[in-house]
This record gives C-alpha cells, structure tokens and sequence, in this order.
C-alpha cells in the first residue's frame, strides 16, 4: 500500500496558510495544550532507512495510472533526537525541535506526527524536564507567522483545528482558543481575543469575541464584543462587529467625544474620512453644541512620491454666547484657510511650485474653540505665500516667478494682498570679458543686468476680504531696473566699485489734487490710464580688510588675539526729480487772507510712490570688527591651539548728507554678537546713537548734544536678546535631534517652534507628538529607574529700551522657557512659561503631564492662570487604529473677549 506522507505534508502546510491573512479581533479564555505523544521506543533512523521501509510497506504493484501531485517543491524535515516511521500505526513521527521546510513556508514543533490511518496531521508542542509545556508550533511564511498550541488538520475532509492561535495583523496581536476551518475561504474561531498589547497573553486590555466569521482577504464578522482592562470585563461593547481586511486605507465614520463648555454640552468632533485613492485624502469633521454653535472643518492630505506633496484645511466657527433672548447674547463666526505644498528638488530641476497659506478672520487665534491654537493665539500676523519659479538656460539665464501673497494684521484687521507678483531677471551679462581666463581691470568688469518687477497690490480689512469693495481700489504698477557696475583693485589693497542705475516706473492711474474752498479740504480725483516716469541715480564704495595681531606666547593660556577690521567708505548722488510735481492754491489757515502753495506729485499713492524731488549727495561710512583668540586646548593631546570667537561681526554705520541744510549727519547704528557657548549661545545686541540734541519740545535740533552740554551721543534705542537650548545630551556627548519644522503643528499656524508661549493639542486635547516614550528603552533595564534622566530646556531673553524723546525707559524686557523632564521611564512633565519684567507679570503658562500605560498613553494640560485659563485630561490607546476608545474631560477657556 503507497504512503501518503507528502499528500499529509501538504495538507497541513496547506492548511496554516489560512493564518496568513488572518485579523482576528478577540480573546481567550483558557489555553487548552494536547499532551504530546510519548514513544517508549525511539529508534533513531535516517531518511534513507524511511525510504527502504517506505518500498517494503507497498506490496501492490504500482498503479500505471498518474496520481496529480500536490507539492511543488522539496520538503526537507530534521529533527533533534529522532525522526522514526511506525509500520504497525502507519505513523511517521518527529521528535524535539522537528522541523520541516517547504518553499518558503517553515513549521518547528517539539513533535510533529502524519497519521496515514486517519489521514490526519499533528503538531504539538513537548514537556520539558521541568513539565512545562514547550516548543509550541511555530508557522512562518515569508516575515508572517503564527503561533498556536497545537494543530490537527484531516486531509480527507478538508478541515482542521488550530488551539490557541497567536498572530500579529497590521497592530493587532490576536490570541484564538478553536479555530476551525469550514472550507478554502470560510473559517470559524472560537473564544478570540485581540488587542495592541505587546503582551498577547498578559495584555492591559483586550476585546473579547465568543464567535467570529472569517474570510481571508475579505472580512471579518463577529458576535458580541467586550472590552476587557486588566482582565476585568466592561460595559463597552457591540452587539456585532465586523472588520474588512484590505491594507488599503478605508473610509469610515470618525467617532465624536462629548462634554460640556460654555456653550453647553456638545458632540464634537465626528465625521467621516474618505480614502480617495493612494494619492489623496479628505477628513470632515464637525461639532455641535446644545446653544446652537457649531463647527466644521475638511482637511486633506496628498503626496505622490518623487514629485510633491501638501495639506489643506478649512474651519469654519458659528458661534452664540448666551441663549437667544438674553441681553448678554452675542453671535461671531471665524474661518481660517490653510494649504502647504512643496515640490520634491528632484521632480523638476528648472521650476519649482510651493504654497504656504495661512489666512482668515483676524481673531480666529483668539477667539477659535480649536484645540490647536494654544501655542498660536498670541499670533499678531498671518502671511501666506503661493509662488511658481521658473528658468530657462541659457546665456543669459532667464528667472522667470510669479507669486501671490498675503499679510494679515490680527489686531488693526488691516490685509495686504499682491495678486500676483511678477518678477523677471536676467544674468549679469559683461560685453568686455575675455573668452577665457579671469576679468581683470575696471573694463572687463563692467557688467549690467535687467530686473522687471509688476505687482497688483490691494489693501482693505478683514470684513471685506474677497468682497467686490476689495478689488476697487485696487494699485496695478510695473517697474524696470538697469544696473550698470563694475569693479577694481586700487593700490593692490583697496577694492573699488562703482556704477549707476537706470528706472522706469509705469502705474495704472494717477491721481491729480486741488482744493474747495467750499468744502475747505483737498479734492483727489482718480486719473485712470498708463503714465510713467523715469529716475537714475550714481554710487561708488571702497573697502579693504585689515588684519591686527597680538601674540602672548605659546606658554600663556591665551597665546594670541586677532582684530579683523573691514572698513567700508561709499558716495551716493539720487538727483532730484521735480518734473513731477505740480502746485495748487489753498488758503492759509494759520494766516488770514493769505494763499498757501501746496507741492504734490499725480504719483503720490501710486504703487511704488512718487520719485524723489530733493537732491540728495551723501558720504556713508561703515566698519565691522570680529576678535577671535588663540586658546590653550584643555585636552593634552591636543597640538594645535583652540580657536575662538571674542566678538562677531560688531558693526557701526552712518551717513553725511552733503547737500543737506541742517541734520546732515545720520544717527550711528551699531550692532554684534558675543559668543558664549559655541554653535549654541550667541548674545544678539544693537542700539542707536544720535549725535544731535533736543530742544524743550523733545524735536531734534541742528545742534550737536555734546555742544549742548551732553554726551558726544545720545542712546536713542538699544535691543538685547539671545535664545539657548540645551539638554541632557549636552554633557553626555551625545547629539541633539534635529526636528522638522514644518512638521510642527504650531509653527505651520504662524507660530513659534520653540513651544515657548506652550505646545499645541489637537482637536480632541491630545498633545501634538504627544508620545515622547516612543522608540526609547532603558539603557538599565535591570535597575528600577535609568540613572541618566533624559531632559531638556529652551530660554529666550529679550530686552528692548527707548529714548527717542527722553523717555528713558525699557519698552520691552521679558525671559521665557520652556523645559520637558522624564522624572521616570513613563513619566514625562514639562512646563512652558516666562516673566514680563515691564509688567511685573506672568507670560501665558502651560503644564504638561504625560504617562506612558503601555498600551494606553494619558496626558493632562494646564493653563493655571490668565484669560486663557484651562485644563484637559485625556486617556486613550496609543495604537492609531483604536484612537477613538478614550476619556477625555477638559475645561476649556472663556473666549468672550
């Protein structure tokens, strides 16, 4: 009689391929082992003596007609201590650490057995010397693998039983106590549990199935499901459930939080998201509130590899304080639009599309019940910037871009726009070079270039954004520009340039003024039609660098210091222009009966204003200095000394104006930086020095200050600031994480990257990158807590003083921080806070708690103070596909302002 030992091998690989594709989504009771088989007599034979006993056990000639054969490949089988054939039970049996291979499928067992009788398969695991239960089977197809406690599988019915099945889909880690497979595409489980612990056996939590229907590749479709925390059942639960299968993203409902605020309780947050395509998506959200406010808000985000990718939202706010009826009610609606888009460099080397949009109602930041504006709403600006480049090679090169833009101030409501922004440049070319080789001398160096530069200009307020009053008034203007230059070597050390510049100015319309006595006010009346005017004006600089050196010796610590001097003298002529001015009569309101002469150019109010009309011939002088020193090394081994900066870049400049009647001389402006701790600390300063003099009225006069009975100067403004971050890794050598900007959500809104005035929380209170515990691992695992606490520290200084008219006082002096510590390995508190100096008061404050659960994350922060006083506390399971099982409570700010 022929064996059916490679038919039994097939089945049983045949039959946990099933496991592959498996997303089962419940729990187990209790594991149920098979004893393994023991053989007293285990004799241990090689594959050769398997195959003899396998000729001798077929006595009947062999069959003329082909049997199909179902393996396609070798199947290789080991085992540890033996692998033996039962003629008497018709067994092959494979013992401790049995193996079989086939194709790129692996099953490892303690005992694996091929009953030829029954024409069924077993796989268990063995008792060890200590009787537990070990080497369970293993399945493992390609990097997918399945660990159940025993499998049972008959090849003649086509059906099998899978005990205590652990598998890993997509994040779920599932544990089945039965499996049992029905036919090729329907299997039924028993007692399943899944959950995101890594732990499937001891899990924080869990949801339990008593009963599940499964289709490979399709779904998944089960009875009652329980969630169970800490193994404690409760009352969450469905009546039924059912999971596609597909790796694809899916479209689905997004689960609304509730709670209650100021505008009573609410559902907020719920929607649907669309999966589009593999390219695109789109999320709608939206809140409702019992006052009758609600919310929505569409977001998407896009990406095609190797070319772009970008995101875009839009919010729109209807929002009642009080109830309809009350004297305190009061009604607003905000919107904000926002897009990002960048191209890839390598998606086209010649023109380049990128758009950063941020607009909307000016008190969006302040007044928004978005989560995400706690790092935001003291934003003071918002600016938008959407711009194509392109250039066409060659010689000259072309830069062709268009752009339009967008600058909002939140506080006067007053709006900017420039749709579009033409610019247009081209190379520098120089028609007396040489072929080949340097340019030298004042004639090859003579080069020009052409720059055009047209612009529609509009400004208006929020209120009439995109409203038909907005695009009246709107200024239409070009401008052309021709510099001509060159440049040479004076005396070996002196570097000369020179040369001039040619506009012309072309505008839209004009405006012509008079005067009505009647009315006694100027009359502008709007001149549409093409009109233009023409200026050039002359320039000439020279410089040089010089070099001080002082050397102490080489046995000093500090050995040498060096004084960099680059002193900078230029001429400037701008001629005057009065061809474009004309007169009108008014009567003179502080003289009776007399006719005053008013001067005014038709340009004024044009796009790029009127020309100059007073001659100006102006000396300007400047002089920056950098001190650096040569250090002793700390480090012995050292051969060289160590360089560093005393003094970077410290600047003074200053005109004369030669043609000038009075004040002829510019106030000095000055400033530098002091290196404190290299690459990380910069001190940043900067003043003003007048040297004239004020008269009683606080006025400058044409009188020096010193020749008033003053200083040589007078400190008219003056500005410190500097900003340092530091963290443990500073001293333990280790490098600083660089972060990606543009991926923080508060410095995509227009904000500070730095977290300082706090760190944002998205829609639902959830810190942004508010898994700090992701990746890390205890260097110690073996100790209670890693004595190297991660930690790190942001501070920002600044101090602005103003003496204009002897005011004599600090407009601005403020510190800030901001500052995370993991106090233990799942502990992370931060705070983000700072002192006004000038209001002896509290900059806007955060605190920030943050637990890491294991599979479940609670963060809680808090505003303790201010008009932005507010808590939130949030518990909810890290995995991404179980976001919507969370608590969240919060108390959210008043935003009656």
């Amino acid at each position: 009689m022929q064996t059916n030992i490679p038919n039994s091998l097939f089945c049983l690989v045949f039959t946990l391929f099933f496991s592959l594709v498996l997303y089962p989504q419940e729990v187990e009771t209790s594991s149920i082992p098979v004893q393994a088989e023991k053989d007293s007599i285990a004799p241990i034979i090689d594959s050769q003596e398997i195959s003899q006993q396998l000729q001798q056990q077929d006595s009947v000639k062999t069959d003329t007609v082909k049997k199909p054969q179902f393996l396609t490949d070798i199947v290789n089988y080991t085992a540890k201590d033996y692998m033996r054939l039962s003629p008497q039970e018709n067994k092959m049996y494979l013992y401790n650490e049995a193996r079989i291979v086939y194709g790129d499928m692996t099953i490892e067992a303690g005992l694996i057995i091929i009953d030829n009788s029954k024409n069924e398969v077993y796989a268990y695991g063995i008792q060890d010397s200590t009787d537990t239960y070990s080497q369970t089977p293993i399945f493992t197809q390609a990097q997918r693998k399945v660990e159940p406690d025993s499998i049972r599988f008959n090849f003649d019915t086509q059906r099998a039983l899978v005990y205590n099945s652990r598998t890993q889909e997509a994040e779920f880690n599932v544990k089945g106590m039965v499996t049992k497979r029905e036919n090729d595409s329907v299997y039924f489980m028993k007692n399943v549990r899944f959950t995101t612990s890594e732990d499937v056996d001891d899990p924080d939590y869990y949801f339990y199935a008593r009963k599940i229907k499964f289709v490979p590749d399709k779904k998944i479709v089960a009875g009652l499901v329980n969630m169970y925390i800490a193994d404690v059942p409760t009352p969450l639960g469905l009546p039924f459930g059912y999971f596609p299968l597909t790796d694809e993203e899916t479209s689905g409902f997004i689960i609304p939080s509730f709670g209650d605020s100021q505008y009573g309780y609410n559902l907020q947050n719920g929607g649907y998201y669309f999966a589009i395509s593999d390219y695109v998506d789109l999320l709608t959200l939206g809140s409702y509130f019992t006052n009758g406010s609600y919310t929505f808000e569409f977001s998407s985000n896009y990406a095609k590899r190797y070319r772009y990718r970008g995101n875009a939202r839009v919010r729109y706010e209807k929002l009642f304080n009080s109830q309809r009826g009350f004297p305190d009610f009061s009604e607003r609606s905000s919107y904000n639009i926002q897009w990002s888009h960048s191209q890839d460099a390598k998606a086209n080397p010649t023109s380049r599309f990128s758009a950063s949009v941020n607009l909307g109602s000016s008190e969006y930041y302040a007044e928004s019940i978005n989560q995400s504006n706690t790092g935001n709403y003291l934003n003071n600006t918002l600016s938008s910037s959407v711009s194509y480049s392109k250039t066409f090679a060659g010689e000259p090169q072309i830069n062709l871009s268009l752009a339009a833009r967008h600058s909002q101030n939140t506080r006067t409501g007053i709006v900017n726009l420039s749709l579009p922004t033409l610019q247009l440049s081209m190379s520098r070319i120089y028609p007396f070079a040489p072929n080949g080789g340097a340019k030298k001398g004042i004639i090859q160096n003579i080069n020009f270039q052409y720059t055009l530069r047209g612009e529609n200009q509009m400004n208006t307020v929020d209120s009439l954004f995109f409203k038909p009053e907005m695009f009246r008034d709107a200024r239409l203007g070009a401008q052309h520009s021709i510099p001509l230059a060159t440049n040479f070597k004076l005396f070996k050390f002196l570097s000369v340039s020179t040369g001039t510049s040619y506009e012309e100015t072309w505008v839209s319309k004009t405006f012509e003024r008079s005067y009505d006595p009647v009315l006694n006010q100027e009359v502008i009346d709007t001149i549409s039609g093409f009109d233009s005017y023409r200026t050039y004006n002359f320039n000439a600089s020279i410089g040089t660098t010089v070099y001080g050196l002082k050397n102490f010796g080489k046995d000093k610590k500090i050995q040498a210091i060096r004084h960099v001097m680059r002193p900078s003298v230029s001429y400037n002529i701008n001629p005057a222009f009065d061809q474009f001015y004309d007169t009108y009569e008014r009567d003179d309101l502080s003289t009776a009966n007399q006719i005053e002469l008013v001067d005014y150019s038709r340009f004024d109010g044009t796009l790029y204003g009127a020309p100059g009309r007073n001659f100006s011939s102006s000396i300007g002088f400047s002089l920056s200095n950098t001190f650096e020193a040569k250090v002793r090394d700390k480090d012995s081994t050292a051969t060289e000394p160590k360089k560093i900066t005393l003094l970077n870049n410290f600047s003074l400049s200053t005109s004369y104006n030669l043609a000038g009647d009075s004040l002829k001389l510019s106030p000095i402006s000055l400033r530098g930086s002091i290196p404190i701790v290299k690459n990380k600390l910069d001190i940043n300063f900067g003043g003003s020095l007048d040297p004239y003099a004020l008269d009683n009225n606080n006025r400058r006069i044409d009188r020096l200050n010193i020749e008033n009975g003053g200083s040589l100067f007078r400190l008219t403004s003056g500005t410190v600031n500097f900003g340092y971050s530091f963290s443990n890794k500073d001293f333990e050598g280790g490098d600083e994480e660089e972060t990606d900007e543009l991926e923080n959500e508060t410095f995509r809104n227009g904000g500070r990257p730095d977290d300082l005035f706090g760190k944002g929380m998205g829609p639902d209170g959830e810190l942004f990158e508010e898994d700090p515990f992701e990746g890390k691992e205890d260097e110690n695992e073996s100790s209670w807590y890693n004595y190297k606490i991660p930690w790190d520290v942001r501070l920002a200084y600044s101090m602005n003083y103003t003496n204009r008219t002897r005011q004599s006082e600090i407009s601005a002096h403020s510190i800030m921080f901001n500052g995370n510590v993991e106090l233990a390995p799942k502990w992370q508190v931060g705070i983000s806070s700072g002192y006004d100096l000038v209001n002896n008061g509290v900059t806007p404050t955060q605190l920030r708690f943050q637990r890491d659960l294991d599979s479940w994350l609670m963060s809680f922060s808090w505003v303790p103070f201010g008009n932005r006083r507010s808590w939130n506390f949030l518990i909810r399971i890290k995995s991404s596909v179980l976001s919507d099982i969370k608590y969240d409570k919060r108390r959210a700010p008043d935003r009656r302002l």
